[in-house]
């Protein structure tokens, strides 16, 4: 390695790292509060069955699911402007990043509400429960301890793919590596860079994960 390049590596990750600490990790973590909050709610609509809600809600997972992250992303950035409905870049990545996550994770809360026993509601009801309590103390707690790692999973997911919120200009950490790259004209060791500091940042993640699947299963093993 020459001593240009060195010196570009060593100029650009401080700056590649602060926007990936100051704007992607925080996209990430909205957009998944986003996406999980929407997710819960199709979720219960879809294990109560409530019919016309339902087919709302298979329609809004159809449609998300199958059309991709990148041109949903134009259509709310530079597709809604034309109808009078203007968006800042930020607060546009993270509601489309929201919105597409929460297709698949609430999915992965159907599943997890169905793997709980309809004898629990029964015996909630016996114990004088009404539905909303019985969802709230009984059926969504054991949920979310079996949907966890999915949903962890998901939010490494997401993490990367905040890197498409640089085609609507949101100034985040790939952004950035672009703009770099502009000036200095070393793809391949800037997008290298970048990507160890998405790796770093990945890694992270996946051992907040096992640490909370283990206190999540110590938990359940109290319980027990």
């Amino acid at each position: 390695m020459n001593e240009r390049l060195w010196n570009i590596l060593v100029d650009s990750f401080p700056k590649l790292l602060r926007y990936g600490v100051e704007v992607t990790i925080p996209l990430t973590i909205l957009s998944f509060l986003l996406a999980l909050v929407i997710a819960v709610i199709v979720a219960l609509i879809q294990y109560a069955n409530v019919k016309v809600l339902r087919q709302i809600c298979r329609f809004y997972i159809w449609i998300i699911r199958g059309t991709p992250l990148l041109v949903q992303l134009y259509l709310v950035f530079y597709g809604l402007p034309s109808v009078g409905v203007v968006i800042d870049a930020f607060p546009a990545a993270v509601l489309v990043l929201g919105f597409n996550e929460a297709a698949y994770m609430a999915e992965t809360m159907r599943g997890a509400l169905e793997s709980v026993s309809r004898g629990q509601m029964e015996a909630g009801y016996c114990v004088g429960m009404n539905y909303v309590q019985i969802m709230m103390h009984v059926v969504l707690p054991q949920a979310f301890r079996t949907a966890f790692p999915a949903l962890g999973n998901s939010m490494i997911a997401m993490l990367k793919e905040t890197s498409m919120a640089a085609t609507i200009t949101v100034m985040e950490m790939f952004r950035q590596a672009q703009v770099i790259n502009g000036r200095v004209y070393e793809s391949l060791a800037l997008y290298g860079e970048v990507a160890l500091i998405y790796l770093l940042f990945c890694t992270i993640l996946s051992w907040v994960q096992r640490f909370g699947e283990k206190r999540l299963a110590t938990y359940g093993g109290n319980r027990s």
